[in-house]
């Protein structure tokens, strides 16, 4: 009689997040058992019907991540500080907290990427390779942490990165197609547009990511203890490839373009947090930065990869702006 397989467990760490939120789904949709952490399991139990198991617990909490984690393979640290706030004083803290689960249970790490790590030393090509010189105290926080990473493998705490565009997607709300471009819940009248015409920008789908991750997941054999991959994405080579996408989903042909009122920023900075935040990475709008995803390919043969019209609509139905 055939054995049957034991079931894979996985902690997603933020997984009422937009990366969080696929990894889980996607995790699922290959047989996994994920669990959740949150500091309101109960509130999730009662609300959430996808087949987490919701586990109560705070990811700043290292005893309650240690729990968590026991008999997991892999543990998603998708959870970052909400509106951008506080980085300093959390981000570090838990990330130490993950590498101290995974040292428990012998699970690998999988982290998001940012294009924050890297400075214009590095710019405007983008490969794992590519030194780590940011200019904002975000980019150096992000650094330290990819570093603590990096160092945890060399006492036996497997991690993997995968850094990509600019997020967009059906469960993301705090991005900028889901806070800058567009208002959630508004029908599409305008595009709100942060960069110039002319510059390329990269984008990144979620579901495209989350598939990417769990692909190499299914090759840990071919992982390093500490690994680093880049995504291609869709790159929007002049700034209007995003737009028209839109404009094609909501069915406007000529969808009005504004700009994004960055001389604003400085003056609502100090009364609005966040505003503060965006303005550090407007850098990110003002060149071209483009991940070079040919490692990846090495590796994977293809990237996981959505048309973006397919990938523009579903993320206006899932923002509400759109009817299904």
């Amino acid at each position: 009689m055939k054995q049957q397989q034991k079931q894979q467990i996985a902690l997603v760490l933020g997984a009422t997040g937009g990366i969080g939120n696929a990894m889980a789904k996607t995790l699922m949709q290959r047989g996994w058992q994920v669990r959740a952490l949150h500091r309101r399991a109960d509130q999730m139990m009662a609300q959430d019907r996808s087949g987490i198991a919701w586990i109560q617990g705070d990811a700043m909490q290292q005893q309650d991540v240690i729990a968590a984690a026991e008999g997991a393979s892999v543990i998603v640290h998708a959870v970052n500080p909400p509106a951008y706030r506080n980085w300093a004083q959390l981000v570090l803290p838990m990330i130490e907290n993950s590498i101290a689960a995974a040292r428990a249970s012998g699970a690998r790490i999988v982290l998001p990427g940012t294009v924050y790590n890297y400075g214009a030393d590095a710019f405007p090509d983008l490969s794992e390779t590519s030194p780590q010189n940011p200019a904002t105290r975000k980019g150096a926080i992000r650094v330290q942490l990819e570093r603590r990473l990096r160092d945890a493998a060399q006492s036996g705490v497997r991690a993997l990165v995968v850094r990509a565009g600019d997020f967009f997607g059906p469960h993301m709300a705090n991005s900028w197609f889901g806070q800058g471009l567009l208002k959630p819940g508004r029908p599409v009248t305008s595009v709100t547009y942060p960069g110039q015409r002319g510059l390329g920008h990269q984008w990144a789908y979620l579901p495209d990511v989350a598939e990417t991750m769990m692909q190499l997941i299914e090759r840990e054999d071919a992982l390093a203890a500490f690994d680093t991959f880049h995504m291609n994405g869709h790159w929007d080579a002049d700034g209007t490839q995003m737009v028209a996408a839109i404009g094609r989903a909501s069915g406007q042909a000529d969808l009005k373009v504004r700009k994004f009122p960055w001389w604003l920023l400085p003056l609502a900075a100090p009364f609005v947090p966040v505003f503060h935040e965006l303005r550090e990475v407007s850098y990110l709008w003002r060149q071209p930065l483009r991940l070079d995803n040919q490692r990846l390919l090495q590796l994977l043969g293809s990237e996981p990869h959505t048309a973006l019209d397919d990938a523009v609509k579903a993320t206006l139905i899932g923002m509400a702006c759109l009817k299904a």
